[in-house]
């Protein structure tokens, strides 16, 4: 709008030109603006003077208005800009929550509508959020407690015309505009001092041999499931699908990266490569899931992750949780390579994952290195540890299912979960148990190696082969949150199952219950304390170790020197911990964290299981070669303790 300030008088009688409506209409609202009073009156001819006058003030009274109101013009469009920016964030806020099935928050209020005044928001106990202490799961979502991108956070086309390339995006997260999507940056640091003991003082074997070495309190520090990554969406062109990826691997902070290798374990994976951790790309939409490809912590160890607030700690819950053996490897916590699987969205809470990784092994027993991987599935190089024949006989399996379901509506969170490994091979453990000589009440076919490569056994065929069989777990789970989440109770039961002929259940060492108790206390807004107890029960029997093969085998006599541990022996074992954590910062924790595992005398259970970067086993020095010639010897019956002190940044 545009308006004239010029005036013209003619005559004796002063007849108002058109300007002088417009000039009048001027007048008019500049009263209505400015409140001034405006006084009119008739003008003789000798007040022309005065009345020039008039009309300069009132011109230069124009002007001013003039660029008020250009001024006024010039703002809606940034009202109007900024208005649309903030209408898209905020759409794409309430995509994300609707997709997480979480709450929606009302409508700012109207203009003019009294408003409370904005709070900073308070900090958050550690440990009490879903997913906080999850690495990998929480750094970035904490809601998202599968770990399994779907999109959502995927910018719309009108809001990427608004955004440089690789600009940052407002929030927490490290997370940067691209072209047609966004990259986040994550990523975990956690390096602890810890002391521990092996719990075996005075024990001795059958010939009064004690264990070779320190098997006391040993210091040591080490770096515990630390990691970087990135992750990210991308659009496809596709109506609201988009392109997903995620890459990510560990890190070495107090140590130098190599092979992964202990006196009773060997692994051609590389401690602190690129991308050995869950790393893969798929295509997602926020109304119907995703679909992924590459590898992953299946949905099974996914699925109480939000329950374990010791993630990496000396006692974290796979001490016990998912733990077939007793040994530091977690049979139904792996992570699995070459695996797909389709993440639903939450619909009214409710979410399920469904995954599946083919074995890659074209070997009936499972006893190959799957095609295109460096290791056996479940971990080791074939034979390492002492164990004969030399395969992938001490757990590899081929094909592996794994899923679950959730019902969400916080502070209450509900999972059953399911994963079973096809044809794991354990003949590992048959033939250490018929290592000492033929079986003198049998006259069947044997399956026997004299070579010298490996250990001597004498197995009964039908043995060794039914030492290839179906392995099952199964576990449900519930959180609650109590006080606004102030008293965070979790508990979790597990039935593990392995699917043998009676003939062999006197050393079946795979079944059992499990169970896992845990609760966290706020302390105010930056401490938090947390108590965990895991219990592992009795199995149906035991195959022995150095101390505890007592037991002529089935078919033999003493004098053959074919021993085991025995049926229904007392293998059980509780884990106690306990941690204390204080928050410096965003992300950024001090904690100390005690824990005890005791087993029972024939169980040998270790501490550090499920991330801690030094773990505690049964194992004491001798024949520490780490490789198909090694032969260290376990003690069951340990009472092992570790404490330990640490820092821990999540970003």
């Amino acid at each position: 709008m545009k308006l004239h300030s010029q005036v013209t008088l003619s005559g004796p009688r002063h007849f108002l030109s058109g300007h002088h409506v417009k000039l009048a209409t001027c007048c008019a609202l500049f009263v209505l603006i400015t409140g001034a009073p405006l006084i009119v009156r008739a003008q003789e001819p000798d007040d022309k003077q005065t009345l020039q006058d008039e009309v300069q003030k009132l011109s230069k009274a124009l002007a001013a208005i003039q660029q008020r109101l250009d001024a006024l013009e010039a703002k809606p469009a940034a009202k109007d800009s900024i208005a649309a920016q903030e209408d898209a964030a905020q759409k794409d806020a309430v995509a994300l929550r609707i997709a997480e099935g979480t709450a929606v928050p009302a409508a700012p209020p109207a203009a003019g509508q009294l408003t409370a005044v904005a709070q900073k928001p308070n900090p958050v106990p550690p440990a009490t959020q879903p997913g906080s202490t999850n690495p990998s799961v929480g750094s970035v979502n904490p809601s998202a407690v599968f770990n399994l991108t779907v999109g959502a956070m995927q910018p719309t086309t009108a809001e990427q015309t608004k955004h440089k390339f690789f600009e940052r995006k407002p929030g927490r997260d490290l997370t940067f505009y691209t072209k047609t999507g966004e990259i986040t940056l994550y990523g975990n640091l956690d390096v602890s001092l810890d002391t521990a003991t092996k719990g075996t003082r005075g024990m001795l074997d059958g010939n009064g041999n004690p264990p070779v070495g320190n098997m006391g309190w040993l210091e040591d520090i080490t770096t515990n499931l630390a990691y970087v990554g990135v992750r990210g969406t991308q659009m496809t062109g596709i109506k609201d699908m988009n392109f997903l990826y995620q890459l990510e691997t560990s890190i070495n902070i107090s140590t130098t990266p190599g092979l992964h290798v202990s006196n009773s374990q060997e692994q051609d994976t590389v401690d602190g490569t690129l991308f050995t951790r869950n790393s893969y790309i798929g295509l997602g939409m926020v109304k119907y899931g995703a679909l992924l490809i590459g590898k992953s912590d299946p949905p099974y160890k996914q699925s109480t992750a939000r329950m374990n607030p010791f993630t990496g700690m000396e006692g974290d819950y796979g001490v016990i949780m998912g733990n077939t053996g007793g040994d530091n490897r977690i049979e139904f916590g792996y992570r699995l390579d070459h695996s797909i699987w389709y993440s639903s969205p939450k619909l009214r809470g409710i979410q399920f994952n469904a995954f599946f990784s083919p074995g890659q092994d074209r070997a009936s027993n499972s006893d190959n290195v799957p095609a295109g991987q460096p290791d056996c599935n479940g971990g080791d190089n074939p034979g390492d540890g002492g164990l004969a024949p030399i395969g992938c006989n001490d757990g590899g399996f081929s094909d592996v299912v794994s899923g679950n379901v959730s019902y969400t509506k916080e502070p209450l969170y509900i999972v059953a979960a399911y994963e079973r490994h096809m044809k794991v091979n354990r003949q590992s453990d048959i033939t250490g148990i018929y290592s000492g000589g033929s079986p003198s009440n049998y006259s069947g076919p044997l399956t026997t190696n004299t070579t010298g490569i490996g250990y001597d056994y004498w197995v009964p065929t039908a043995f060794f082969n039914a030492e290839v069989a179906d392995e099952d777990a199964s576990k449900i789970g519930i959180q609650y949150g109590f006080f606004r989440r102030k008293t965070v109770v979790s508990a979790v039961v597990e039935d593990l199952h392995r699917y043998l002929p009676g003939s062999l259940e006197f050393q079946n060492e795979r079944q059992r219950l499990g169970s896992w108790l845990a609760a966290t206390q706020a302390l105010g807004k930056l401490d938090s304390l947390s108590f965990g107890w895991a219990r592992a029960y009795r199995t149906p029997g035991d195959p022995g170790q150095h101390t505890t093969s007592l037991l002529a085998a089935p078919y033999s006599i003493p004098s053959d020197g074919d021993s085991y541990g025995g049926r229904a022996v007392d293998n059980s074992a509780n884990m106690f911990t306990v941690a204390y954590r204080h928050r410096i910062g965003e992300g950024l924790e001090l904690y100390s964290n005690w824990a005890g595992t005791f087993n029972g005398p024939y169980a040998h259970f270790d501490l550090g299981a499920g991330g801690h970067g030094a773990t505690t086993d049964c194992h004491d020095a001798s024949d520490a070669a780490g490789n198909e010639n090694s032969d260290p010897h376990c003690w069951p019956g340990g009472q092992l303790k570790a404490f330990s002190v640490g820092i821990d940044k999540k970003f």
